[in-house]
This record gives structure tokens, C-alpha cells and sequence, in this order.
């Protein structure tokens, strides 16, 4: 499976940006897509993902800010950040897991989100 992210860039506290990413190759309808990122100096962690089967999380800093979405027939996920901080500044990455899956699934490249002012 390979990933494309794409839609990062510099924003100023609480503008609005919108990530995408689409999954291609071998993919099977049950599955788990989603966004993490990586803070410089921090681990990376889960931002939000979406099953297939229609379930949605979201880390607790980003709830009522940050939407997922998905479009199963196009294989693509996005993420519509609203109300930034600067904060969320991170490499954002794309991640695509099978519901088989036991291991971490595959990362996209990583698009960089910048927030100030």
C-alpha cells in the first residue's frame, strides 16, 4: 500500500487547513486510515482515524476542532483542521492499516503543519 499526503503548509492561530490523503495498491475493504503527527523533540502520536466500518477517534486536543473524513470509493482520507494552535504544529502523517493487521500498517511521507503568527 503507498500513500500520498498532501495539504500541509503555514497557517496563523485559528485559520483553517485541510489535509488529504489517498491510499493505492493492495487494499481490502476492512480497514483502519487515519493521521498522526510529530512534534520536534516528541513522540508521534494519534491525531484521528476512521474505520471502515464507520467509527471515528480523535485525540482529546483536537475534539471539536479537527474532522475526519474518508471516501471508501476513492481510497482517500482527509482531515479539516479548523481553529489551529500553535500547538498542532507537527509533521503530519497518514497512516493506512488492514483490520488484520497486528503490526503499525504503512506511513505516508509526512506533510508539515506550521502554526504562528
Amino acid at each position: 500500500v503507498q500513500l500520498q499526503a498532501s495539504g500541509g503548509g503555514l497557517v496563523q492561530p485559528g485559520g483553517s487547513l485541510r489535509l488529504s490523503c489517498a491510499a493505492s495498491g493492495s487494499i481490502f475493504s476492512l480497514n483502519v486510515m487515519g493521521w498522526h503527527r510529530q512534534a520536534p523533540g516528541k513522540q508521534r502520536e494519534l491525531v484521528a482515524v476512521s474505520t471502515s466500518g464507520g467509527l471515528r477517534n480523535y485525540a482529546d486536543s483536537v475534539k471539536g476542532r479537527f474532522t475526519i473524513s474518508r471516501d471508501d470509493s476513492k481510497n482517500t482520507v482527509d482531515l479539516q483542521m479548523n481553529s489551529l494552535k500553535p500547538e498542532d504544529t507537527a509533521v503530519y502523517y497518514c497512516n493506512f492499516r488492514h483490520i488484520c493487521d497486528s503490526g503499525p500498517g504503512y506511513w505516508g511521507q509526512g506533510t508539515q503543519v506550521t502554526v504562528s503568527s
